[in-house]
């Protein structure tokens, strides 16, 4: 039972973090825990794809800046651009300044609004900015930032999802995944993703885990405060929170 549980978890994790088309399995609270807790796994897998391409851009002598956008296109291509949607939707409702009920049916709508719009380019802008950062580093710090930066967006949802915290809608991926995460499963990944951070900033073995520390920290921020507007998380919260904490990430290993 508890090798199929992780199975499907694996599967839920895998469909729910990229395009790959993994055969679905059952998808339930068990296999959503499972999912949500291996979620850093996923991103750094997805970061080592991430990261090749920009190492790879590098070495073929491709200008810093245009390694850095077609960097972040990939990564937009390679999750359907559904943690971009979460990032819209979530800003919007949020900057809204209506009530709960308002806040949830503006971020169910398919259009995209005014702060929707300034938190993509933003974010967008920053992690292009930061990827061509890297793409003149050493072809190995690079590509451990990079996995470890879109890791640590995967944390934010391992502590999105830890127990106490609700779903704002009865249905959907929020109330599905919700409060899914014990402590030990969320201090593992943490652990994991903060030891491989040390080696994402060669001479300054602290600055990576200090990084993803603060990322997490904002992480948990930003669903303190969907909490406290929407009544607990959905899944554009969740998206948000990967997009958000992936960028203070990248900000956090390249600077200095």
């Amino acid at each position: 039972m508890a090798e199929r549980r992780f199975g499907a978890g694996i599967r839920l994790a895998v469909t729910t973090f990229t395009v790959l088309p993994v055969p679905a399995g059952r998808i339930d609270r068990a296999a959503a825990g499972v999912a949500m807790a291996v979620a850093p796994a996923v991103g750094a897998l997805l970061g080592l794809v991430l990261g090749g391409v920009l190492v790879g851009l590098s070495v073929a002598a491709a200008p810093a800046p245009l390694a850095g956008a077609v960097v972040v296109a990939l990564g937009a291509l390679l999750t359907r651009g559904l943690h971009l949607d979460g990032l819209a939707d979530t800003v919007d409702g949020l900057g809204s300044y209506r009530d709960r009920a308002g806040a949830l049916e503006i971020m169910k709508k398919p259009d995209v609004g005014p702060f929707g719009v300034a938190a993509l380019v933003l974010v967008l802008l920053v992690q292009a900015a930061a990827l061509a950062d890297l793409a003149g580093r050493s072809p190995g710090a690079a590509l451990a930032a990079v996995v470890v930066a879109t890791a640590t967006g995967r944390l934010a949802v391992t502590w999105a999802c830890r127990r106490g915290v609700p779903a704002a809608r009865p249905n959907g991926l929020g109330a599905l995944v919700a409060g899914t995460v014990g402590r030990p499963a969320l201090a593992v990944a943490t652990a994991g993703v903060a030891l491989a951070a040390v080696a994402a900033v060669p001479g300054r073995p602290w600055q990576g885990p200090a990084a993803v520390l603060a990322a997490v920290a904002v992480a948990v921020l930003l669903v303190a405060h969907a909490v406290r507007r929407l009544g607990g998380v959905t899944g554009d919260v969740l998206g948000a929170a990967v997009e958000v904490t992936t960028t203070v990430a990248y900000v956090g290993l390249v600077l200095g």
